[in-house]
């Protein structure tokens, strides 16, 4: 229970190999991410049943977030597959179905609205931001350009207009497909690419169950228009995801930096978890150690509040996915000392309007002001631990639940380390003393600690939690049961 950030770890070919994959999971993976851009649905379902095949054979949880593609706007193909393209040529887009085969002069886009959302000086950005080109006409279906940084172009590259604007809707007809097969996958959390307002996450959240799917929606803030929209479109989430690519892309480098840390703070303020991603170790693709400047950028969102941190190629295709987990969980420990060392302790920003959140709030300013080892949280859903989590406390938050879907959507959530546990108790008192036997078992703490104990008098009642108690956990007893004084408060 060392490290409280959380680590998510995208999955491709470098973690298809069963080895790989437990090797993952063992360095400290926390939530493993499918991206639906690349790769076919079997690929995707062979993926999930593996992660969930090497979680229990670790004896652990690990939850799984589907990412949709989104409609991101790419150009098509080129008839030898790419060109070389130089500053102050000109080169057209050409929105039509069919696309004409790309050369040299110009190339077909997939999206053919686009003449509509683009006008004179408009900067349409390629491949990531390395291929600018400056808008000079639209004629119809095709946007004349010319070509302001050089560089070769690919087949299928995305393409992004400076400063946002794009009409395109949050939730493609793809990604409806995909949101069905997550559904029947049972997937964790399902990551809404591109929304622009909280319609786009309430649209994806809408088909999601109307599919009978119970997963958690991540917003991907990455478009302008979501920068402008960001308190509906986090207050609309259950989680937040820094989509630092497209965002970048969009918005500009030197914007970036202070918009992360907006997008975070603004994201605790809420009380919603947040994860930072985008090339946080690109280096370790192919370098089995991470530069200085990978370093400082995990450390800095990691004292900026984030929840989880992300690897994407790093895993995906990365020749190191094991090590790289590993160097991310030293940096995010180091980090995290330096927080506890200077950093006020954040409180709940809330006015309680349920039992559980009053409880939560308890929990917290007990732990900051009382001697204790860890909280012990019993919960069926997972919400008391979500909202003790939204305080960075001094403790670790130890959930107890005999639900894996909320075991493993918990895994999300910083400083808090699910645990499954069942009882047949039937009243919490009975349960509370079977939940610290819990976990003096499990080797979280010690007889002679003190823990927290959060819980509800009826068990397996979600949302339910209303009492809190201290707890001494206590030697093993004559009898050979462990024994535990509760004082109440």
């Amino acid at each position: 229970m060392n490290r409280r950030t959380k680590i998510v770890a995208t999955l491709g070919p470098s973690t298809d190999d069963p080895q790989a994959l437990e090797a993952l999971i063992r360095a400290g993976c926390d939530v493993v991410r499918i991206n639906f851009s690349h790769g076919d649905p079997e690929t995707h379902s062979r993926r999930i049943r593996m992660v969930r095949a090497a979680a229990r054979e670790l004896d652990t949880d690990v939850a799984v977030l589907a990412d949709l593609a989104g409609p991101k706007i790419r150009i098509d193909r080129f008839r030898d597959g790419a060109v070389e393209l130089e500053k102050g040529q000109a080169f057209t887009l050409i929105a039509e179905d069919p696309p004409p085969p790309g050369d040299r002069t110009g190339v077909g886009v997939a999206y053919l609205d686009l003449p509509g959302d683009v006008k004179p000086g408009s900067e349409l950005l390629l491949d990531d931001g390395l291929i600018a080109m400056q808008v000079e006409r639209v004629a119809g279906t095709r946007i004349h350009c010319t070509v302001l940084t050089a560089g070769r172009l690919y087949d299928r590259k995305g393409l992004n207009l400076r400063g946002g604007g794009l009409s395109l809707p949050g939730v493609s007809k793809a990604d409806e497909a995909d949101i069905r097969r997550a559904a029947d996958w049972q997937v964790d959390y399902l990551a809404v690419s591109f929304p622009r307002s909280a319609a786009d996450i309430e649209q994806a959240r809408t088909l999601l169950r109307r599919a009978g799917g119970e997963a958690h929606i991540v917003s991907k803030i990455e478009r302008t228009e979501a920068i402008d929209n960001l308190d509906e479109v986090i207050e609309a989430s259950d989680a937040v995801l820094v989509a630092r690519g497209d965002l970048g892309v969009e918005i500009g480098e030197a914007e970036l930096p202070g918009l992360q840390k907006k997008i975070i703070a603004t994201s605790l303020a809420l009380n919603r978890p947040v994860i930072t991603a985008t090339q946080m170790m690109q280096s370790m693709v192919e370098s089995p150690v991470p530069t200085r400047a990978e370093v400082l950028d995990v450390a800095n969102a990691v004292i900026d509040g984030t929840d989880a941190v992300m690897l994407s190629a790093e895993t995906a295709v990365g020749r190191h996915p094991a090590r790289v987990i590993e160097a991310m969980a030293r940096i995010c420990e180091g980090a995290e000392r330096h927080v506890q060392a200077t950093i006020p302790q954040r409180r709940l920003i809330v006015k309680p309007e349920r039992t559980d959140q009053a409880i939560a709030m308890a929990a917290m300013i007990t732990a900051a002001n009382v001697p204790v080892r860890a909280i012990v949280a019993l919960t069926e859903s997972g919400s008391t631990a979500r909202w003790l989590s939204r305080v960075r406390s001094p403790v670790p938050i130890i959930a107890l639940s005999p639900n894996r879907a909320s075991l493993r959507r918990m895994r999300l959530y910083q400083h808090v380390f699910p645990l499954f546990f069942a009882t047949e108790a039937a009243d919490g008192t009975e349960s509370g003393r079977q939940a610290v036997d819990h976990v003096l078992r499990a080797g979280l703490v010690d007889p002679g600690d003190r823990v927290i104990l959060t819980l509800g008098d009826e068990m397996g009642l979600e949302g339910g939690t209303n009492t809190m108690k201290i707890v001494t956990v206590g030697q093993r007893g004559g009898d050979g049961d462990r024994q535990g004084e509760f004082e109440n408060l």
